[in-house]
């Protein structure tokens, strides 16, 4: 069985981030999602949580910032013992690289491919005119 993804988010951002990702990569069978809606408290989107990873056997988590709600919830669960790779700033070239890696059966560098795409097209831009110049 191949390892799955969970994506948690405030709102139903991690809904529209695997709905994003299909959109270039296809539909994804092993992504799964939790959203915090404005109605839910800490309990129920632990319940939630965990009535959606019951059944998966290796799994990841992203989680869309670092000190909310949904990955408060799953640090604590992590705390407790359970065996979950956690993610924070969670965004959509951290999703392609899980989706890459369990393609190819390489090793995922999240926190790189996160970084590595943070560009300020400007900056990037400006440097192709410099090349024109010369």
């Amino acid at each position: 069985m191949s390892k799955s993804l969970v994506l948690v988010s405030h709102g139903r951002f991690c809904e529209e981030l695997k709905a994003s990702t299909e959109m270039i990569m296809g539909p994804q069978e092993n992504i799964y999602t939790v959203a915090l809606l404005p109605e839910d408290g800490p309990e129920d989107f632990t319940a939630k949580f965990k009535a959606t990873v019951e059944n998966l056997d290796d799994f990841i988590v992203f989680a869309d910032l670092l000190g909310g709600t949904p990955c408060n919830v799953v640090s604590r669960l992590v705390m407790e013992g359970q065996a979950i790779d956690l993610y924070a700033g969670m965004n959509l070239p951290m999703v392609v690289e899980f989706i890459n890696a369990s393609l190819t059966g390489a090793d995922a560098d999240y926190k790189s491919r996160a970084a590595e795409s943070i560009v300020k097209v400007n900056d990037l831009l400006a440097g192709f005119d410099d090349d024109e110049d010369e």
